[in-house]
């Protein structure tokens, strides 16, 4: 089945993760999906299936597996995320797709939606393997989650291309933290793209919850993300 669950172990923990491999080709290239706040559901396994469907091996692992089942709410669950076991779970996540028998993996960029648009973020500056990103409204960039610096903190480190997409009625980012990030990117001397929305806010693709979704800059955004990743991944699909 090209589209499954597989478990991968991180840490000596298991960890599922939600993953599309195309066939019929030796190599592809790959993309980490990081999840949003609510997890790997419903829109996250579309945006891996539809990326599927562009010939990219895609694969989302769930970030939550280190917490107790027992709790749901998204926003307490965020608020327990440790960058340093994130950075874990994604490099384990990159570790699996590359160890793939079927297809050959690379190269590799990231795309990530509301929490996972600062993972995103972060993984650009923590593995240098990642050759584009692209940043869905990305909060809490400018905060450290646990010991580790920021991921605004570790801009100096990002090794490749960074493309963003914003709402303007956003509070987390906002306005004013996407320019931040933005100026800090230019003064570093970093390749980005940001382009923000009027009337869109956070989470403006996510169909699953009707009063935040923008079709227009849904559809027009996802456009943009091929194109960047077929321009920056030279050996794509």
């Amino acid at each position: 089945m090209p589209v499954r669950w597989d478990t991968v172990t991180v840490v000596g923990k298991p960890m599922r993760v939600y993953i599309g491999v195309p066939e019929g080709a030796p190599r592809r290239a790959g993309l980490l999906v990081a999840q949003h706040g609510p997890g790997v559901d419903g829109f996250i396994q579309d945006a891996v299936n539809r990326l599927f469907r562009q010939g990219y091996v895609a694969a989302a692992p769930e970030l939550f597996h280190r917490q107790p089942a027992e709790i749901k709410e998204g926003t307490s669950r965020v608020g327990m995320l440790k960058d340093d076991e994130i950075i874990a779970d994604m490099n384990a996540t990159l570790a699996h797709m590359k160890s793939l028998k079927d297809v050959a993996v690379g190269p590799v960029g990231i795309v990530g939606f509301c929490m996972g648009g600062r993972v995103s973020y972060l993984m650009a500056a923590a593995n240098r393997e990642i050759k584009a990103c692209t940043v869905f409204y990305g909060g809490n960039i400018l905060k450290q989650w646990g010991s580790l610096p920021s991921p605004f903190d570790r801009t100096r480190d990002i090794n490749c291309p960074v493309i963003g997409f914003f709402g303007v009625e956003d509070t987390n980012p906002s306005p004013d933290d996407v320019k931040q990030i933005a100026a800090e990117l230019t003064r570093l001397g970093k390749p980005h793209e940001f382009h923000s929305y009027n009337n869109a806010g956070h989470a403006f693709q996510n169909f699953l919850d009707a009063s935040r979704y923008r079709e227009r800059p849904a559809r027009g955004t996802w456009g943009e993300m091929l194109a960047f990743f077929a321009q920056n991944m030279r050996t794509g699909p």
